[in-house]
């Protein structure tokens, strides 16, 4: 199992995901339209050719649910009891179609459960970068991890 258990956390633990992702506009269309967001920045060419950006620009949904999915391998799987929460949702840089992002992860905060007396919660910080290391996505998370089976 790869994810680790509560116990096996320390503040300030760092990964960097070793998996990177190369966005595709099928990605971009795909998040668009099963979410039903029919932003013309992320998915009319002409319309985002006059914007400042001069090309779509790829829905933060996508670039978001990819930073959390990347980090799961490594941080919860197999010991998440239930994702918490997202705090400090952030975008400071625009995500295009061809711009490959890499994930990392650092462990901000850690305390027991107070209402479950075999888990903790872990806050991550997640961030992604694109190809020119420029921070795309920021966040945290709070998840209810398993501690370790006696």
């Amino acid at each position: 199992m790869p994810g680790r258990f509560f116990d096996e956390w320390q503040v300030g633990d760092r990964i960097a995901h070793a998996i990177r992702r190369t966005v595709t506009e099928t990605d971009n269309v795909l998040i668009s339209t099963l979410t039903h967001n029919p932003q013309p920045l992320h998915l009319d060419h002409e319309a985002a050719a006059a914007s400042e950006f001069g090309k779509p620009l790829v829905n933060s949904v996508f670039t978001f649910g990819l930073m959390i999915g990347v980090s799961v391998e490594d941080t919860t799987l197999g010991t998440l009891v239930a994702n918490l929460g997202y705090d400090q949702v952030t975008f400071p840089a625009p995500v295009f179609v061809g711009d490959t992002l890499r994930t990392e992860t650092e462990v901000t905060a850690l305390r027991d459960s107070t209402s479950r007396p075999t888990a903790g919660v872990v806050t991550f910080t997640h961030r992604s970068f694109n190809q020119r290391d420029e921070l795309v996505a920021r966040c945290t998370r709070t998840a209810l991890l398993a501690k370790k089976p006696a």
